[in-house]
């Protein structure tokens, strides 16, 4: 099928005015899932697990099996929330949406319909050159997940020119919080840094919440992205795509970016757009068309006669308000300040969303400096030769005990790196790797001095050019000396000694 023609960003833009929407869903991280006993494989401790292990028989939807609702779960919804500037519903109910998948034991998911637990809140979201926007939410509803297909026999993975496909239901019956926005118009050209930065925020608050690992890259987190376009000056609101299950704030922003170019193009040829589910496509930076999008009604909603409504009293609202965290954009604006990094230096601790990580190394002893040099420096590197998260590589105590190794003198910056290669393979703490692999700086003057004399002894000229004056010549025997010490001398003590014995 050939590429669709996608008409210039900017272009785009002068003729269409973008309108935006997001649906969220975060999968929260309790022990067990939201309506049975069985162990949550959002939670870290679950995550791995053998497929089709982790399942109760409500899970499955076997005849004679009632759900039972997660209190926890539903403390997170109401934290959540809360945190999203929400009402809290006095009293809200759980529907059946009424859909089938091979992965939904059911044939139907239990969700809230028109009863959600919040409604009507708003989120402040930063850009990237600091501007506030404000993003309305609409509700945020509580939910469980279905299981998850993978294909088999195909070539890429997906649904088409697959041979078969297999079930696990571990996911089915994770719980689920689904934040969705208003219509968001004004964005215009920034309309994709909205949705980047928009996921960032709902990523920032839970995690701050702690009611979910928010990680994209496993689906804690997922985006749909709602984008519609509307001729300038028209007051009717265009036909809109959903963008399912996006998995990176970078994606996010391309897929937004994608579909204005790409629905454009359609409307300037006179064409019309399908409301429509699209899958996004990161190979190709391109979405494809999914499923007709389904209205509510098509879902038959009606209320879920195995649960009783939920109405959480004044005093739990208020006791939960009462723990919210600091804001994130509050947060992230005083730790600047007392970090006191540049907006360049800030910028690339969030955009590794290594914030916490580096707080905690601070919080552990590291300078705000030598915490940011290592979590956006060599521990990104190495996560990203690994294809992993640099949040979950090592932890924030061992850098920081390797960053004390070297403010004492025990490690050089390049011995600290080995170090930290050996901590992420397993080998124990820095002291540990230290130890065991010998790597610590040797201080001993008088192996220094040995080794100097030695490689003087075969540069015979470079000590008389010191003893003229020419100290930059030190150089070259500070290397041979170095190069005799496996990289373990303490190359300002070298220098020091060559000149000492250049003086006498």
């Amino acid at each position: 099928m050939a590429a669709p023609k996608l008409m210039d960003f900017d272009k785009a833009l002068e003729l269409y005015e973008p309108v935006l929407g997001f649906e969220v869903h975060v999968e929260l991280n309790t022990n067990t899932k939201m309506f049975s006993d069985a162990p949550n494989p959002a939670n870290e401790k679950y995550h791995a697990a053998t497929p089709n292990t982790l399942i109760a028989p409500v899970d499955l939807g076997l005849p004679g099996s009632l759900p039972v609702v997660n209190e926890t779960a539903i403390r997170s919804s109401i934290s959540l929330g809360l945190a999203l500037g929400c009402s809290i519903a006095e009293s809200s109910r759980f529907a059946r949406k009424n859909y089938f998948y091979p992965d939904l034991g059911k044939n139907y998911q239990i969700s809230q319909f028109d009863e959600p637990i919040a409604y009507e809140g708003s989120v402040e979201v930063e850009l990237e050159d600091g501007t506030l926007v404000t993003i309305p939410i609409e509700r945020a509803h509580m939910e469980e997940d279905a299981g998850k297909l993978t294909h088999m026999g195909g070539a890429t993975g997906r649904i088409q020119g697959a041979e078969y496909s297999l079930v696990d239901y571990n996911r089915a019956g994770v719980p689920l919080v689904e934040i969705v926005t208003k219509v968001i118009i004004g964005a215009e050209h920034r309309a994709p840094e909205y949705a980047k930065a928009y996921i960032a925020a709902i990523r920032d608050i839970v995690r701050g919440l702690g009611i979910s690992e928010a990680r994209l890259e496993r689906g804690n987190l997922r985006c749909d992205a709602n984008v519609s376009l509307r001729p300038r000056g028209q007051e009717k609101l265009g036909t809109r795509t959903e963008t399912k299950n996006v998995n990176s704030m970078r994606s996010v922003e391309r897929a937004v970016r994608y579909e204005i170019q790409r629905q454009a193009q359609i409307l300037a040829d006179g064409g019309s757009i399908t409301q429509e589910t699209r899958h996004w496509h990161e190979d190709t930076g391109t979405t494809s068309p999914g499923r007709p999008k389904s209205d509510a009604d098509d879902y038959r909603y009606f209320p879920e006669p195995d649960l009783l409504p939920v109405r959480p009293t004044a005093e739990l609202i208020e006791e939960l308000r009462a723990a919210l965290p600091e804001q994130p954009v509050a947060r992230r604006r005083r730790l600047k300040a007392e970090w006191n990094f540049t907006d360049l230096e800030f910028q690339d601790v969030r955009n590794g969303a290594l914030i916490d990580e580096v707080e905690a190394t601070i919080a552990a002893g590291a300078t705000p400096a030598s915490a940011r040099k290592w979590w956006t420096g060599e521990v990104s590197r190495l996560a990203n030769n690994q294809n992993k998260d640099a949040a979950g590589l090592i932890s924030p105590a061992n850098v920081a005990a390797l960053q004390k190794l070297v403010d004492e003198g025990t490690l050089t910056d390049k011995l600290a790196r080995q170090v930290l290669e050996g901590v992420i393979a397993g080998e124990g703490t820095p002291q540990e790797v230290v130890a065991a692999r010998g790597l610590a700086v040797v201080s001993d003057d008088g192996a220094l001095i040995a080794a100097i004399d030695e490689a003087l002894a075969s540069q015979p000229d470079v000590l008389a050019k010191i003893k003229d004056g020419k100290v930059q010549a030190a150089g070259a025997i500070i290397g041979a000396v170095m190069k005799a010490m496996m990289g373990q001398a303490d190359a300002a003590r070298v220098r020091e000694l060559i000149l000492e014995r250049a003086a006498q």
